[in-house]
């Protein structure tokens, strides 16, 4: 007997979900109209000379600071993005590719709808393949340009390019009063913080002194900080500079994953999401008005089943295709127009949340990439690859581990609620060394960037800066609470839809394969864990 419901025999007639499901036109209706939102003719152009724009993780035109710094200090502006290899090497401490094929492909279709959204506004995007620090210094001499603005980073390998670039930059001579002057001058680097939703300099503590409870933080900046708002620029933003682009290689295409050196790889099951700002702004306007489901986040955001139990605003977070003071300023839009809630605070609270991660590996740096955590805690991992790869390839003999697993390899993504039981019985049932699990969501991620994913490992592991957060996630009360009659679980384990719901996450005999390890603590009753979850500050 087949013990599938209506709602799975629909689930499973759709071969993949588009996040966001809209249609071409639809979803370029939204862009302009919201640029057009976010547009003014206020803002007055005073600069002279040549400036470029750098892009790094932050690929819109939207609420995009280095951009608005860049078009109002220049006369004429030219926008850069360098395809740097080493994002397409393999991770620091076991070897998986740095970039998977499904992030390879997101960041592919961010690209070229950045260039359409660039192009539209008078001016273009320059394509390059190659270091930044390689790069950037030829064409600021080629262009004359005085200064290279782009969002500053805060994390190891990102600062290295930051300081290799100024470095590099120190042996350019720029001749700004032709080819007689006698003073050339050498192009600047100029960064910008622009990624989290409270800047850095209104925090009311240094980066240093952050609190080490997430509570703390949050309080304190609820009540003595003021989001600021977005930069908005015309509707045009050109011109480009005037020199030949075909000096330099024009303008580059953007790339194929051939050409990223990354094998094909689609979403065939499950959510399929569509990179670039247009997509973004698509996501919020979908999500928030015209399914109106900002109304019960709080009530939805622990789903694993679908596209709409959760913002899923994440991708484009970590891409910058979208910046969080305009989520924050759709959120207030929102709460004047329609409602205010507990769901519409708890958006803002998990994108906080995100926020928090990125002051973290401010005040700890590379400790949050170490095996001791920002903690130094000292414990004994296994890095055992038969059990890690049983882990890796939805193998474990626990459906809802081996259901997540599968997701994460097939979407790039998985709900926050899976991500916290799957790190815990990596790290609590196997005993396996949690940056196993981190970089391979490093690989796999849609959504990954070094400050949340290893933030939240550190977190799971037991080894992050708030030692209350030693948590473990009990898959039996985790399977009761979450998936109770198996849907989840049968929709990425097609054998198990025969199954009665109730035996789906716990099959018997032969009916499932054999369980790898078992649990640190079998009972249902056993199981706790901190009860947030969300797809906007996880990565």
């Amino acid at each position: 007997m087949n013990f599938a419901s209506q709602s799975e025999l629909r689930l499973n007639s759709v071969k993949c979900f588009p996040v966001p499901d809209l249609d071409s036109d639809e979803m370029d209706r939204i862009t302009e109209e919201t640029f057009t939102r976010y547009s003014t003719s206020k803002v007055k152009r005073n600069g002279v000379g040549v400036s470029i724009v750098w892009f790094r993780n932050d690929l819109r035109v939207l609420d995009n600071e280095a951009l608005f710094r860049a078009w109002t200090s220049s006369e004429a502006l030219l926008p850069v993005y360098c395809i740097d290899p080493r994002l397409f090497g393999t991770t620091h401490c076991f070897g998986f590719p740095k970039t998977g094929a499904l992030r390879a492909q997101f960041l592919i279709e961010c690209l070229a709808d950045l260039k359409k959204n660039l192009m539209k506004r008078g001016l273009n995007l320059l394509i390059q393949h190659g270091k930044p620090e390689d790069v950037l210094p030829s064409i600021a001499k080629a262009f004359g340009a005085h200064t290279i603005y782009a969002h500053k980073e805060t994390c190891s390998e990102e600062l290295l390019v930051e300081r290799r670039v100024r470095k590099s930059l120190q042996r350019v001579a720029i001749l700004s009063g032709g080819s007689t002057s006698r003073n050339p001058t050498k192009p600047k680097l100029q960064l910008i913080w622009g990624s989290t939703i409270y800047h850095i300099d209104d925090l009311p503590f240094t980066p240093s002194s952050l609190p080490d409870v997430y509570t703390q933080f949050r309080k304190s900046v609820e009540s003595k900080c003021t989001i600021r708002g977005c930069y908005k620029l015309p509707p045009s933003i050109g011109p480009l500079p005037s020199g030949d682009i075909n000096e330099i290689g024009g303008w580059g295409d953007v790339p194929s994953l051939d050409q990223l050196g990354v094998h094909h790889e689609k979403a065939n099951k499950g959510m399929c999401f569509v990179g670039g700002e247009s997509a973004a702004l698509g996501r919020v306007y979908e999500y928030f008005w015209k399914k109106d489901l900002l109304r019960v986040y709080k009530e939805t955001r622990n789903g694993m089943l679908g596209p709409d139990y959760s913002t899923k605003f994440s991708p484009w977070l970590a891409f910058g295709n979208v910046s969080p003071r305009f989520l924050y300023k759709e959120v207030k839009r929102y709460e004047k127009d329609r409602l205010a809630n507990d769901s519409t605070y708890w958006v803002l609270f998990e994108l906080i949340w995100r926020d928090y991660f990125r002051f973290i590996s401010i005040k700890y740096r590379n400790s949050i990439f170490h095996l001791g955590g920002p903690r130094k805690v000292e414990s004994k991992w296994s890095q055992d690859l038969n059990l890690f790869e049983s882990w890796r390839d939805g193998r474990t003999g626990y459906p809802l581990i081996d259901a997540n697993m599968k997701e994460l390899s097939t979407t790039g993504f998985m709900s926050n609620r899976g991500r916290q039981i799957v790190c815990s019985f990596l790290v609590r049932d196997m005993g396996i060394d949690w940056r196993m699990g981190a970089e391979w969501f490093e690989t796999c991620l849609l959504d990954y960037d070094p400050c949340s994913n290893y933030g939240n490992w550190t977190y799971g592991a037991g080894v992050g800066n708030d030692p209350r957060e030693d948590r473990y996630f009990s898959i039996p009360k985790q399977a009761q609470n979450y998936d109770p009659e198996g849907e989840y679980v049968a929709y990425w384990l097609p054998e198990l839809q025969a199954l009665p719901k109730d035996k789906r996450n716990f099959p018997q005999g032969n009916s499932y394969i054999k369980q790898i390890v078992p649990l640190k603590y079998g009972k249902p009753n056993h199981g706790y864990g901190r009860a947030s979850s969300t797809a906007i500050r996880r990565g």
